[in-house]
């Protein structure tokens, strides 16, 4: 929807901002590699992580990550995990997005969920609780066997919380973080063909390959991935959306992926260039396009462009102000011209 929208009313340039200006998308992306238990999951893990490095190099993002160097005795890696979120959590720029992942092992006893680090594992409510307070926009992925609970206990306003699991007693290796690293960056998954990989749009890639790896060894799937980005805490399953276009889950009864469809850890130029202060107002404007859209069956046809055409005119205005902040930008810049010369002192007869 994104792509058409904007291919067809909004055909406006922006110029490029100065690299280091508040204009750049600029994301964080911190990673936490668990446990491995074994070398071929080491093996697997660091390949994983690999990408995921490689994909916020791409997005100029900064990479953080736990869990791969040596261990250290006197902190665990869960301390470090906790040190550095508090530490992203409050970045001085909040409207700059916080990426989240979680690779590795997952466990659920029935009552708790935890992602298996070396030395004391991660419940869903710390982690939660770790990020009380953050006015920063955060997903929160979570590549693990078992890690539904996540959801309900992270979900809320401006997350998208995805997880290799509908349930915490799919507890079998999930392959969901395997192919969700090869998703973020292949232009395969680019379903809207705006040049650029939103979340939502490696997730339902990655569960398509996941459920074609099931298929092709003639198994029954042991995993279905959930993404929720409305903050009700239920989750929606990737079979539940038509293209990019989500429909009410059948099992759940959730409706999601409007918000995760708006995040991109390597964006085209256009959203690499759009001012931070624009974005969170052009991002709002378009959910509301989204939800009227869903709306248009229930409207009289007159009501429903009355209340589209006012939506669409502010995103327009809204790149246009863009375009002429990326041309201010692009003003040449030119050396100051050198000192005069000190005047000759002056000759006497």
């Amino acid at each position: 929807m994104r792509g058409l929208l904007l291919l067809t009313l909004l055909c406006l340039p922006i110029g490029r901002a100065e690299a280091n200006g508040d204009a750049t998308y600029r994301a964080t992306v911190l990673l936490a590699v668990g446990a491995s238990g074994t070398e071929e999951y080491e093996r697997l893990f660091g390949e994983w992580a690999g990408r995921w490095r490689d994909a916020a190099e791409q997005g100029q993002a900064r990479f953080v990550v736990v869990g791969l160097d040596p261990v250290d005795e006197d902190v665990s890696d869960l301390d470090q995990l906790r040190t550095l979120i508090g530490q992203v959590r409050d970045d001085s720029n909040v409207n700059r997005p916080l990426w989240i992942v979680l690779i590795g092992h997952g466990t659920f006893d029935g009552r708790n969920a935890r992602f298996n680090l070396r030395g004391p594992d991660l419940l869903p409510e710390e982690l939660a609780t770790w990020l009380e307070g953050s006015g920063r926009e955060i997903a929160i992925v979570n590549c693990t066997a078992a890690s539904a609970p996540f959801i309900a206990e992270l979900s809320g306003p401006d997350r998208v919380v995805v997880t290799a699991t509908k349930s915490g007693f799919e507890g079998n290796f999930a392959q969901f973080g395997d192919y969700l690293s090869r998703a973020v960056t292949d232009g395969e998954s680019d379903l809207d063909k705006d040049g650029q990989v939103s979340l939502l749009e490696a997730f339902l890639r990655a569960s398509r390959l996941t459920q074609e790896f099931y298929d092709a060894d003639g198994r029954l799937a042991t995993e279905h991935a959930l993404i929720d980005d409305d903050g009700d805490g239920m989750g929606t399953r990737a079979a539940a959306f038509e293209g990019v276009r989500p429909t009410r889950d059948s099992e759940t009864g959730a409706i999601d992926g409007y918000r995760a469809h708006q995040w991109h850890l390597v964006p085209n130029e256009i959203e690499q260039q759009f001012p931070l202060e624009l974005r969170r107002r052009r991002d709002e404007l378009e959910r509301q396009v989204f939800r009227l859209r869903d709306l248009k069956g229930e409207l009289d046809e007159a009501d429903y462009y009355a209340q589209l055409e006012p939506l669409l005119i502010e995103i327009a205005e809204l790149y246009e102000r863009a375009a002429a902040i990326g041309t201010e930008s692009q003003l040449p810049q030119f050396p100051a011209p050198p000192p005069l010369p000190e005047p000759l002192p002056a000759r006497v007869p």
